[in-house]
């Protein structure tokens, strides 16, 4: 049985319930990029490993967490404790178009350290693994001087025959600076085989405005397959000397588009990963995000998901 492991934060997310005024009711949920995409993954394949590496507290908050993943069938042997740190938290709000805000409070994540408790005997495990994912706010989120072991840990993986496999997730406010992000996404492309880049996150940290020009940047770094998204312009993916492109039907009836790319890279992975083409990859990736972005929060019902990914 295959086996994904997938590197980052998960948050502890507060979503508005109630706008009015005088008393806002608030949903207390759990969600982070790269936890978003293994809940979507596993969920479309039972028959798949997913892991998640990270860290949290010894918190309440942080043992309701470690068994929800629990409950969505995600691997936990690498979700580590901390005794100093407690999860981060966030609360997002939603326009009359389903777009979104965030604000966070992070600076304490237990998540920022994960690095500190990846010994070799971690990364042994980890090499024997068939996928690795890490997203750009999972490169943010840990401290600064703990990505050379991250690196490092990246290399060793690699040679072990692991797929690596990157999500350029910019999020501006996490770095110090947008010259610090692009340095740490050309590493990252430089070493990843699958890369998911989206257009909006290329345009605000490198100012370019279509697919075509994103792919034309990321060519000098031997990408094996390049999966570039661009709202309802489409996706044009770039694999195997191929260069394919794919319409998207826009949903009419948008709610939140909070894990809009998220559950489309967790559905495509594992598409992927089990041997599925590229352009059957790409339709059932759509359909699930088309599916998501019509429900609130993050992570949507189990069953209405699953019955739906089936249908």
């Amino acid at each position: 049985m295959k086996n994904i492991f997938l590197f980052g934060e998960c948050m502890i997310e507060l979503m508005t319930t109630s706008q009015e005024k005088s008393s806002k009711t608030m949903k207390q949920s759990f969600a982070g990029d790269v936890f978003n995409t293994a809940v979507y993954l596993k969920r479309t394949f039972a028959d798949l490993n997913v892991h998640l590496v990270t860290a949290v507290g010894e918190d309440q908050f942080s043992l309701d967490m470690i068994e929800y993943f629990t409950s969505e069938n995600i691997g936990v042997n690498f979700v580590y404790k901390s005794a100093t740190k407690i999860p981060g938290l966030y609360s997002i709000q939603l326009d009359d178009q389903g777009e979104r805000s965030f604000s966070y409070w992070r600076e304490n994540s237990a998540a920022r350290q994960v690095m500190q408790h990846i010994n070799d005997d971690a990364i042994s495990e980890l090499s024997k693994g068939d996928m690795f994912f890490f997203s750009g706010i999972s490169l943010a989120v840990i401290e600064p001087e703990a990505r050379a072991d991250f690196w490092a840990l990246i290399d060793k993986l690699k040679a072990g025959g692991v797929q690596i496999v990157f999500d350029p997730n910019y999020r501006p406010r996490l770095w110090s600076n947008a010259k610090e992000a692009q340095v740490q996404f050309e590493l990252a492309l430089q070493k990843s085989d699958l890369s998911l880049p989206g257009v909006d996150d290329f345009e605000q940290l490198f100012g370019m405005i279509s697919a075509e020009e994103v792919n034309e940047y990321c060519q000098q770094f031997g990408v094996n397959e390049l999966v570039i998204k661009n709202g309802e312009q489409g996706i044009l993916v770039v694999a195997n000397g191929e260069t394919l492109k794919f319409a998207i039907t826009p949903v009419k009836n948008v709610v939140d588009t909070t894990s809009a790319g998220d559950s489309f890279n967790g559905v495509y992975l594992g598409a992927r990963i089990k041997g599925f083409s590229v352009s059957d990859s790409i339709a059932l990736a759509s359909k699930a995000a088309g599916f998501v972005i019509q429900h609130k929060g993050a992570i949507v019902d189990k069953q209405a998901y699953q019955k739906f990914i089936v249908s």
